[in-house]
């Protein structure tokens, strides 16, 4: 069967369905000591250096970034990683595993007053799939940060993925949500942000960035 484009969700489709610095708003759920000693769908150094490198990027594009743990006092803080990005925001500390029944959460994405959200969480089939299938279900657009999130196997990460599509969230990864904020290299104001945040998370292409530089700084490159 074919279906016109109209007969499908049309904010998922077209330049409007990319992201942009001005209609997003990231929440970063449950980075915690607690839920990565039992992550095991990705490697737990790999998910770290991801949502810090988010949490960066979200600060170079001047993103609204919500952060949320859960029973903090029993899980531990935030990440170190995370929390020195935001040094003067204290968590939302919630009991509820499903970050959107906190009103304290949900207040806050209301104040800021925009439709894309950008989530990343641990774990992936919990306190990623919870809010956002909810999140979409009440006419928010969802974008899942799948490399800055983790569950606790690789099942349990896929298949909470494969969940949240039929629900009609949208995976992406983070290197791409950078790509979108940024959009256009000309846009030089935030390079210098970006580029210091690949240097330090962006692996292979921050040692690229760093040899192109290396070679600027000898004028072995013009």
């Amino acid at each position: 069967m074919k279906f016109a484009p109209t007969e499908w969700n049309n904010n998922k489709m077209g330049l409007g369905a990319l992201l942009t610095p001005e209609n997003s708003t990231l929440i970063l759920i449950d980075h915690q000591p607690f839920q990565i000693a039992n992550l095991h769908s990705h490697e737990p150094t790999m998910v770290e250096n991801n949502v810090i490198a988010l949490a960066k990027t979200a600060k170079a594009f001047g993103v609204p970034t919500i952060l949320t743990t859960v029973v903090e006092e029993r899980g531990g803080y935030l990440i170190k990683g995370v929390q020195d990005v935001f040094p003067e925001q204290k968590p939302i500390n919630r009991t509820w595993i499903n970050a959107w029944q906190d009103s304290r959460v949900v207040d806050a994405v209301q104040k800021i007053g925009r439709k894309k959200l950008v989530i990343a969480a641990l774990w992936t089939e919990i306190c990623l799939a919870m809010p956002a299938i909810q999140a979409t279900g009440e006419g928010y657009e969802v974008y899942v940060v799948t490399d800055a999130s983790g569950g606790v196997s690789v099942e349990s990460h896929d298949m909470a993925v494969r969940r949240m599509v039929l629900a009609g969230v949208i995976p992406i990864t983070w290197m791409a949500v950078q790509a979108e904020w940024q959009r256009d290299w000309a846009r030089t104001a935030t390079l210098p942000a970006l580029t210091e945040m690949l240097l330090q998370n962006g692996g292979g292409t921050g040692s690229a960035i760093a040899w192109e530089g290396q070679l600027l700084a000898t004028g072995q490159k013009k």
